[in-house]
């Protein structure tokens, strides 16, 4: 028998900006599913095949569509496709025969011909959605416009997770060339959503979301670039890029510019914390930050949470039980109030209460390396051998995960984000 060609993909492939080779593996990935594609529509044409035919021709055109189906299953498409125009002879009109032969010649890579077959197809019987699919991406392939309302008309309604992905990457790649950010991101939103650990899709992702973010980010720059929120906003890069000290003088450029600025005084006290640890005048420089920001924007579960932070800090353990307490009432979901109770708790001898919100904890950020080694001391003072075990294990594994996930964002000269030093101590 015959073996299909393995040729690579057409250069027409098109890929989002310049991500070499992630359009490739799309297309080699949809190439290896295509054999199984055309069975899947040889299922629908058995199926509806004597609707379409007499009787005395639905016999040799079911001969036809099966042996068409082992020759697809035993790789041998050129057999295939005989098989396909003899029930073309004997049904002109016959639009799985069409849509199957457009689908092999796309495996082949073979896209003008491919779009022929998928047109004829759908002229007879436009219902085949993915028959459209296909069809837009030939024409991708081809350069021709029509691609994007194929395209736009298929993706929501498919149900082939493989074809799906494919048809929206070539849709974004459409937006993206167009320069619509907008429409690029709300097809790559959906793409997450469909396959939220595919290594090709977060990149596409990542790399529009952050040319969304440039773009925004330039258009503030060109309209106030004196204004509150673009020292603000340059805060919060020096922060990424691990300047603590150089974040807080624009913090505090901003407040000088809109004292009232929201959000700003408790960013400004975050920072002021992280660059001085367990320093005195900083805790205080802190605390007044956030009393402010009470003021101006009332009260919130983060702003208690960095209370009960400095409260701890001091020593203060009903100030700071008071203060998680409180931010645990704002929002019981919150991992940082639920550690900082646990802790309390600990510190006081209450054991089994601090288990119970560390647990919870865990449930909320189940990443949160923290959480899982303070839970392992306070089941280790237990006496829960096995839970202690198993969460120092765990809090090691995330632990060198995410000293991983800093080394990779430092050679970015990027701060982890979402990551604040969350080292434990010896002991909760």
């Amino acid at each position: 028998m015959n073996k299909p060609q393995t040729n690579k993909p057409h250069e027409s492939v098109v890929r989002l900006g310049v991500a070499p080779g992630v359009a490739e593996n799309r297309v080699e990935r949809l190439g290896g599913r295509a054999l199984v594609l055309v069975v899947t529509i040889l299922a629908s044409a058995l199926a509806v095949m004597p609707a379409q035919t007499g009787a005395s021709r639905a016999a040799g055109i079911h001969d036809d569509l099966r042996k068409a189906a082992e020759y697809l299953k035993a790789n041998d498409p050129n057999s295939a496709v005989k098989e396909f125009d003899a029930v073309l002879a004997l049904d002109p009109r016959n639009a799985e025969a069409y849509a199957n032969l457009g689908v092999i010649a796309f495996f082949l890579h073979d896209y003008q011909k491919a779009s022929q077959y998928l047109r004829k197809a759908l002229v007879i019987d436009p219902s085949l959605i993915k028959t459209q699919a296909l069809l837009g991406i030939c024409e991708r392939r081809l350069g021709n416009r029509s691609a994007q309302e194929l395209l736009e008309k298929s993706f929501p309604g498919l149900k082939d997770k493989t074809l799906q992905i494919q048809t929206g990457l070539e849709l974004a790649n459409i937006y993206y060339q167009q320069g619509n950010l907008d429409r690029t991101a709300s097809v790559m939103r959906s793409l997450v959503d469909l396959d939220p650990d595919d290594i090709e899709i977060l990149y596409m992702a990542q790399r529009v979301y952050s040319d969304l973010a440039d773009d925004t980010l330039n258009k503030l720059a060109i309209l106030a670039p004196g204004s509150a929120r673009m020292q603000q906003v340059i805060a919060e890069r020096l922060i990424n890029g691990g300047d603590l000290k150089g974040a807080t003088e624009h913090y505090r450029k901003a407040l000088e510019i809109n004292p009232h600025l929201p959000g700003v005084h408790y960013e400004l006290a975050e920072a002021i914390l992280e660059s001085a640890p367990g320093d005195a005048q900083s805790e205080a420089a802190a605390e007044q930050e956030l009393e402010t920001a009470v003021k101006l924007d009332g009260d919130s579960c983060r702003t208690e949470c960095e209370f009960g932070k400095i409260a701890f800090r001091r020593s203060d353990l009903d100030a700071a039980y008071a203060h998680y307490s409180r931010a645990f009432a704002l929002n019981p979901g919150d991992a940082e109030a639920q550690i900082g109770l646990g802790r309390v708790l600990a510190t006081t001898g209450k054991l089994l209460e601090a288990a119970k919100y560390l647990r919870m904890a865990i449930q909320s950020d189940p990443l949160n390396d923290e959480a899982h080694f303070r839970l392992a001391s306070v089941s280790k003072r237990l006496q829960l051998k096995d839970e202690s075990e198993k969460e120092l294990r765990l809090f090691q594994e995330i632990k060198q995960a995410k000293e991983r996930l800093s080394a990779l964002y430092w050679q970015m000269n990027k701060k982890p984000p979402g990551q604040k030093d969350q080292t434990p101590d010896a002991e909760p």
